[in-house]
């Protein structure tokens, strides 16, 4: 009872210090989220101009769609993988995603300011990737079928797009939970994550486009200025996920989560609410 009315007694004073003090605090954190988002849609603007834009060479050296489409799952697969490795991604965790950054909300792993910033900065790294890949490409970003790679139901229709969504957000936290929170498989998690990126890609894009990620999403309706059906984008990515961590959290426990990264085998600090050194303790 103590905690609720401490809750609901939260001056706006009180908790514009506290955000403050979160973005004095992590603001590094914040904008390695955003960069690595940023960065992350330069190279699917990227590598959709130069395997969808009728004019390019490689589109034309690579007639069959399957394997373009193989090629950008595996090109956006090694971008993930970089990015999760990289210094940034080591520092931040490399959600790079709201929903993943609300899963781990959900499950007390970050902070509710960080977890704001997190998101907030996840969004505006989204639309600054597209925009400064629309002045780098111009017109051949814009047209079709390029067109900003912007994620929208295929011809399967909305109903399969969302259930896509939901299924592959579920299944790619699922592998985050379970590797990131096993002795053996931990330090791997980065590579589960990127292979599945790759194969999602490559197999589910012409059913949804393949996001689960609502920042990805708006980054690219944004630089359109298309957003159809983009409510599937932001809801099935978050209830997905949200789905596993719940069933991660009834079937395992939630003490079983020991950190909000997909990384932690390195030397960067960690501003969770980590004991990801009990995991080793535990097992």
């Amino acid at each position: 009872m103590q905690g609720a009315v401490t809750t609901r007694n939260v001056t706006p004073a009180a908790a514009v210090a506290k955000a403050a003090a979160a973005l004095a605090s992590h603001w590094p954190e914040y904008v390695c989220e955003f960069a690595c988002l940023g960065l992350f849609m330069l190279s699917a603007c990227s590598f959709g101009v130069l395997l969808g834009h009728p004019d390019s060479p490689l589109r034309a050296a690579v007639q069959h769609a399957f394997a373009r489409g193989l090629l950008g799952g595996l090109a956006m697969g090694l971008t993930a993988l970089a990015i999760f490795l990289s210094p940034w991604g080591k520092r931040s965790g490399a959600h790079i995603n709201p929903a993943v950054t609300l899963s781990f909300l959900w499950l007390r792993k970050i902070g509710g300011w960080d977890a704001f910033f997190y998101t907030l900065f996840q969004f505006l790294g989204g639309i600054a990737g597209v925009l400064i890949s629309a002045a780098v490409y111009g017109e051949a970003l814009s047209a079709p079928p390029v067109s900003y790679v912007v994620t929208r139901p295929g011809p399967a229709g909305v109903a399969v797009a969302f259930a896509a969504e939901f299924l592959l957000a579920a299944l790619m936290l699922t592998v985050v939970l379970q590797s990131s929170n096993s002795t053996r498989l931990a330090r791997f998690t980065p590579f589960f994550a990127a292979s599945l990126v790759t194969l999602f890609i490559t197999f589910e894009a012409p059913l949804s486009g393949m996001s689960i990620n609502p920042a990805r999403t708006l980054g690219s309706a944004v630089g359109a200025q298309t957003f159809t059906a983009i409510w599937i984008y932001f809801t099935a990515p978050v209830a997905g996920m949200l789905f596993a961590a719940a069933l991660y959290r009834r079937s395992q426990g939630l003490h079983r989560v020991f950190c909000a990264k997909l990384h932690h085998h390195n030397q960067q600090r960690c501003i969770f609410r980590c004991r990801f050194g009990e995991l080793y303790v535990q097992q």
